[in-house]
């Protein structure tokens, strides 16, 4: 994943930059960058922050640069932002999304004299080839839309040069663009909703899927490019990624998650001695399954969030696994001997979840019910890296899919999408078993899309029903 913050305005901007990059941390913890343009010319810093948070790596760049306009980045993949000279001049350039085609799209273009660098992986950096792909064009608007035209996934992009900020929301709005604006006429653009409030902005407007704007302290804000009528925003940012005080398209992440619990506790029968979420984006469906059911909410465990980072962020699977036992600490006198119901935002490959049922039974609970407010995750996603495996056969949707049907064809598949199918009902009594728990459900989802509440044409189901 990744999030992204700018600042434009009249006096320096990077006490804002700086901490309005850093309220994106949730939602990365590899690599981290700001480039500010000053006097004409760009400043840029990049770091690793896989072993210390963003604010530490770069208090001293914070203390140090100055200028009116920057951008900057959460990144979980490539190095960013990065600093193109061009036909277009030079720019300053940061991306969040994934591209499908990337192989193609090089390929492409080194047949026409393009050149890249590559990583330490081998591939090359997802934001120089979006860059390339710009730089084709006669100016920066046509580039920024042939982007769009060219990519198979999703990208959105904020450009920095001295005419201001380019916004480019991607194609279909997946992820979210917003631009608030201060009394004293500095605007910023964020990823997040929530990330300006503290620095004294205001909500000033939402990109539209596919809209370009820029935005210059002198003119504001204006419209390069109308947004399209085709959205389909990811509705796993409300289920996890998004922080609970963040807001999409007018729903808040923490009240869908509310809702969530709500619609699984009302088709959900068994009667545990406490409700407790996973944290932390568990926290809010356990919340929202308590008050509809009545059940006291408890925490039995906590996770010690000074040092442990979020648990699928290591690339290494042992890694993940160590970090997602380490982190959560039990509490004894709320677990020995009780019935308890644990929900999770989702259960993905299924590690985590069955670790942490068997620390809670070594703990002395008597039951652990499962909950997950989504639905199984059946396709890997193909638009912002959520669930990224090297096969769809990490997924525990998938791999009792196969170990009941023998194959994982699409139409076999289908099958299994019907929550009151027998074939779907196998597949969670599959993973029960396998995973240890006593008893299983998922959200539905039917009742997600009704618990969400905007037309169902404008969200994105993909890695739960394949739907593109």
């Amino acid at each position: 994943m990744g999030g992204f913050f700018g600042v434009v305005g009249k006096s320096d901007c990077v006490f804002d930059l700086f901490y309005g990059v850093d309220y994106h941390s949730h939602l990365g913890t590899r690599r981290a960058g700001l480039a500010v343009l000053n006097d004409g010319r760009i400043t840029k810093a990049i770091h690793k922050i896989e072993n210390s948070p963003f604010r530490t790596k770069f208090e001293k760049e914070a203390m140090a640069m100055k200028g009116n306009m920057g951008i900057g980045c959460i990144s979980d993949f490539d190095s960013q932002p990065l600093v193109v000279r061009s036909n277009h001049g030079t720019y300053a350039i940061t991306c969040v999304g994934k591209i499908n085609n990337a192989k193609e799209l090089e390929e492409k273009f080194l047949n026409n004299n393009a050149h890249f660098l590559e990583t330490s992986t081998g591939d090359i950096n997802s934001t120089e080839l979006v860059a390339s792909i710009i730089n084709q064009k006669k100016n920066l608007i046509e580039g920024l839309q042939y982007v769009q035209e060219v990519i198979d996934g999703s990208m959105t992009i904020l450009l920095l040069n001295e005419k201001g900020i380019y916004c480019s929301r991607d194609k279909y709005g997946r992820t979210p663009v917003v631009i608030g604006k201060k009394e004293d006429g500095t605007y910023c653009v964020t990823f997040e909703s929530f990330a300006f409030l503290n620095l004294g902005y205001t909500a000033y407007k939402k990109l539209g899927p596919g809209e370009i704007d820029v935005i210059n302290a002198e003119t504001g804000v204006r419209t390069l490019v109308e947004p399209g009528n085709k959205m389909r925003i990811c509705t796993f940012l409300w289920i996890y990624y998004g922080y609970p005080s963040t807001v999409y398209e007018g729903l808040s992440v923490e009240k869908l998650r509310c809702k969530c619990g709500e619609f699984i506790a009302k088709r959900d029968n068994v009667k545990p001695d406490s409700v407790a979420g996973v944290p932390d984006s568990g926290l809010g469906a356990a919340i929202g399954y308590s008050n509809a059911s009545g059940i006291p909410f408890s925490r039995p465990f906590v996770k010690y969030t000074p040092t442990w980072p979020r648990s699928f962020m290591p690339t290494m699977q042992t890694k993940r696994n160590l970090i997602a036992h380490m982190k959560l600490i039990p509490i004894h006198d709320l677990i020995d001997g009780k019935k308890l119901l644990l929900i999770d935002d989702s259960i993905v490959r299924g590690t985590q979840m069955r670790e942490t049922t068997e620390f809670l039974y070594k703990s002395g609970a008597a039951e652990v019910h499962v909950r997950s407010s989504c639905p199984p995750i059946l396709y890997a996603c193909k638009y912002l890296n959520f669930s990224a495996s090297t096969s769809d056969m990490e997924l525990i949707a998938r791999r009792a899919i196969m170990a009941l049907e023998g194959n994982v064809e699409p139409e076999t598949i289908k099958k299994y999408l019907d929550p009151d199918s027998k074939e779907y009902a196998n597949m969670i009594e599959y993973i029960r078993e396998k995973l240890n728990f006593t008893s299983l459900r998922f959200m539905r989802l039917d009742d997600l899309k009704e618990a969400v509440g905007l037309d169902p044409d404008k969200i994105c189901t993909y890695c739960w029903d394949g739907r593109e």
